[in-house]
C-alpha cells in the first residue's frame, strides 16, 4: 500500500474515533460545556490536559527548535515543563476550589468589577487566538505534506473536525477526545524515536541513545554532531550563544506563561474535588515528562541525519556535497510544500549547506566558489519530516502524520473553547445580559466556537511565524497579563479593581507592543515596518520570546503600587480570599 492512502487510512480513522467520542459525550448543559460537569477523574483529566497543552509547538515544532539552536534551545524545556510545577502549587487547588467556570470569572469576582473582567476577557482572546495561530498553521504543514491537499483545504478539514467535537460537546466531549489524542500523539512520536535511536546508536531508548556512541564510530552523538555541524561553519550543538538575562526571562516567561495560560487552568475546574487538581497537575506532568525526555534526542538525531544526508564533506571538496538532481525523494516531496528551499548560486548543481553567519568560514569558504547558503530549512518540518530521512517504513510515517494532527486539534479545541466561554459566559452572561437562559447561552456558547474556528483559520493560512515562535509569544502574553492579577488574588488580599485592572493592561500592552515592534506579528500583513530583530536593539539583551517576563514584573508592580494609592477592597473580598486559600 502507497504511503498516501495508508496515511489516509491512519489519519482518517483516527478522525473517525474523535468524532464518535465527541458524539458520545456531547454536552446537554453549560456545565458539560464549559467544565465537563466537574466529574473527571484525575488520571483522565491529566492526560487530556497534557493533550490539550502539548500542541503542535510540543510535537512538531519544539525538537525542530532543539535541532537548530542545540544548548540554546534547552529554555524550551524548562519553561514549558517547570510551569506545571507553579501550577500544581500556587494555583490549581484554589482556582478550583473558588469553584467557578473561568478565567475571567475568577478575576471579576475577585476584584469585583465587571471592568477588570472584560479586561481578562481582552487578555485570553489576544492569548488565545496568538497561540490558535501556532496551531492551525501545524494542521496546514501536516496535511499539505502527507495529504497532499494544498494548505487551505487542509485548514477546512482540520476546522471541520474541531467543530464537531468542540462545538458539540463543549469541555466533557473535549476531554474525553483529548485523552484519545494524547494516546495518539505520544505513541506517534515515540515510535520513531526508537526507530531512529537503533538505527543510530543500537540503543532502542531514545533517552539512553542520546548518550551513547554512534554506530561504527567511536565518537558519542552529541560529539559526533559537534563535529558535523562545525565543520559547516554551525556553533557546535553543544554550545550556548543566548545570553544568561536572555536565557532565564524566557525560561521564567514559559514557567509564569504556563501557569497563567486559560486554556490549561480551566482544565482543573474539571475535577470533582480540590485535591483532584492537585492529583491532575501531578499526572499531567507525568504525561507531558514521557514526550519532553524524549524531545532533546529526537531534535539531536533530526539534525544528525538531516546535515549527514544533505552535507557531510568539508569545504572545497565535492565529495560530501549532494547533487541537487540526486535529491532523495523526501527532499522532493518537502520542496513541494514551500518548507524546503534550494536556490544554486554557484551554479555547480550542487547542495551548498553552510553557514552564512560565520565570516571566519565564509572567507575561507569564498576561496572554494561558495557563494552562500543554498539551502532553507524551515524547523517546524524536521520532526515530520524526520522519519522519511531515515528510510523508515511507510507506516510509521503515516502513524507521525496523525500525531502531529491530534496534537494540534487537541490544542485549537482547548484554545477555542476557552474564547467560546469567555465570550458567551463572561461577556454576554456575565455583562450584556445577566437573565440570559441557560439554553440561549449554550446556544451563545456554540456560535461562539464556530466564529472562532473560521478566524482561527485564517490565521493558519497566514501565520505570523513558526509554530514554536508563536506559541512562545503566546506564553509570554499570558505571563504578562493573566498570571499576575490570579496570583496576586490569592495570595494578596490588598491588591484592588483599580491595581489589578493597571496591571492587566500594562503588562499586555508593554509585551505585545515589544512583540510586535521587533517581529511584526500582525502588522506585517498591512506592510507595517518594524525593528531588525537582533540582540543590540533588544530592551537589556533580553528577546521578543522573554519580554514576558519583564512584562510580568511591571505588571505586579503596577497592580500593587496602584492598590497601594487607593482605597481597599471591601471585607467581603478578604474573606472570599481566606475561603479560597484556606481548607475548611
Amino acid at each position: 500500500m502507497e504511503l498516501k492512502t495508508l496515511t489516509y487510512l491512519v489519519v482518517g480513522a483516527s478522525f473517525v474515533l474523535y468524532i464518535g467520542i465527541a458524539i458520545w459525550s456531547r454536552a446537554s448543559d453549560t456545565g458539560d460545556f464549559y467544565v465537563a460537569g466537574k466529574g473527571v477523574h484525575p488520571l483522565a483529566n491529566g492526560m487530556a490536559t497534557a493533550a490539550d497543552w502539548m500542541s503542535a509547538a510540543s510535537f512538531i515544532s519544539m525538537a525542530g527548535l532543539i535541532a537548530f539552536l542545540g544548548y540554546d534551545g534547552s529554555v524550551y524545556l524548562m519553561g514549558w515543563t517547570g510551569g506545571y510545577v507553579l501550577l500544581a502549587l500556587l494555583l490549581a487547588p484554589y482556582l478550583r476550589k473558588f469553584g467557578k467556570f473561568t478565567v475571567p470569572e475568577f478575576i471579576g469576582e475577585r476584584y469585583y468589577s465587571r471592568a477588570a473582567r472584560i479586561v481578562a476577557v481582552i487578555c485570553l482572546i489576544v492569548i488565545s487566538f496568538t497561540y490558535v495561530a501556532g496551531q492551525m498553521r501545524g494542521v496546514g504543514i501536516v496535511f499539505s505534506r502527507f495529504l497532499e491537499v494544498p494548505i487551505g483545504l487542509g485548514l477546512i478539514f482540520g476546522m471541520g473536525i474541531v467543530f464537531v467535537y468542540a462545538v458539540l460537546g463543549g469541555m466533557k466531549g473535549i476531554t474525553y477526545t483529548q485523552i484519545a489524542q494524547y494516546c495518539v500523539l505520544i505513541f506517534a512520536y515515540t515510535v520513531p524515536a526508537i526507530f531512529i535511536a537503533l538505527q543510530l546508536t543500537g540503543t532502542p531508548i531514545p533517552q539512553f541513545a542520546f548518550g551513547s556512541t554512534i554506530q561504527g564510530d567511536s565518537l558519542y552523538l552529541l560529539e559526533k554532531l559537534d563535529q558535523v555541524v562545525t565543520a559547516l561553519g554551525f556553533a557546535a550543538y553543544t554550545d550556548g550563544t543566548k545570553g544568561t538575562l536572555d536565557m532565564f526571562c524566557i525560561t521564567a516567561a514559559l514557567m509564569i506563561g504556563t501557569a497563567g495560560l486559560p486554556h490549561v487552568i480551566v482544565r482543573f475546574f474539571t475535577v470533582p474535588k480540590v485535591r483532584d487538581a492537585r492529583y491532575s497537575a501531578g499526572w499531567a506532568l507525568f504525561f507531558i515528562g514521557l514526550l519532553y525526555l524524549t524531545a532533546p534526542a529526537v531534535g539531536s538525531m533530526a539534525r544528525l541525519n538531516l546535515t549527514q544526508t544533505i552535507q557531510t564533506g568539508s569545504v572545497g571538496t565535492e565529495t560530501g556535497n549532494l547533487a541537487y538532481e540526486e535529491r532523495p525523494d523526501w527532499f522532493r516531496t518537502w520542496e513541494g510544500t514551500g518548507l524546503l528551499q534550494f536556490t544554486d548560486r554557484n551554479g555547480d548543481g550542487r547542495i551548498q549547506y553552510y553557514n552564512d553567519q560565520n565570516p571566519e568560514f565564509t572567507n575561507q569558504a569564498e576561496s572554494y566558489g561558495w557563494k552562500g547558503n543554498e539551502l532553507t530549512v524551515d524547523p517546524d518540518i524536521l520532526v515530520l519530516a524526520n522519519p522519511e530521512i531515515a528510510m523508515l517504513p511507510d507506516w510509521v510515517i503515516a502513524l507521525v502524520a496523525a500525531g502531529g494532527i491530534a496534537a494540534a486539534l487537541s490544542t485549537a479545541a482547548g484554545l477555542l473553547l476557552v474564547i467560546s466561554a469567555a465570550i458567551s459566559h463572561d461577556l454576554l452572561k456575565g455583562v450584556l445580559m445577566p437573565h440570559i437562559s441557560e439554553r440561549k447561552e449554550l446556544l451563545a456558547g456554540r456560535i461562539s466556537a464556530a466564529v472562532a474556528i473560521v478566524i482561527a483559520g485564517f490565521l493558519g493560512y497566514y501565520p505570523p511565524a513558526f509554530v514554536a515562535q508563536v506559541v512562545a509569544f503566546a506564553f509570554g502574553l499570558a505571563a504578562a497579563s493573566l498570571f499576575p492579577p490570579i496570583l496576586l488574588g490569592i495570595f494578596y488580599k490588598r491588591v484592588n479593581k483599580e491595581g489589578a485592572i493597571a496591571g492587566m493592561i500594562t503588562g499586555l500592552v508593554f509585551t505585545y507592543g515589544y512583540i510586535e515592534y521587533f517581529k511584526g506579528l500582525f502588522l506585517r500583513w498591512a506592510g507595517a515596518p518594524w525593528a531588525e530583530d537582533v540582540a543590540e536593539n533588544w530592551l537589556f539583551g533580553i528577546s521578543p520570546e522573554g519580554i514576558g517576563a519583564v512584562g510580568a514584573l511591571l505588571n505586579l508592580g503596577i497592580a500593587i503600587i496602584v492598590s497601594k494609592m487607593t482605597a481597599p477592597p471591601p471585607a467581603r473580598i478578604g474573606e472570599l480570599v481566606d475561603h479560597i486559600r484556606h481548607p475548611r
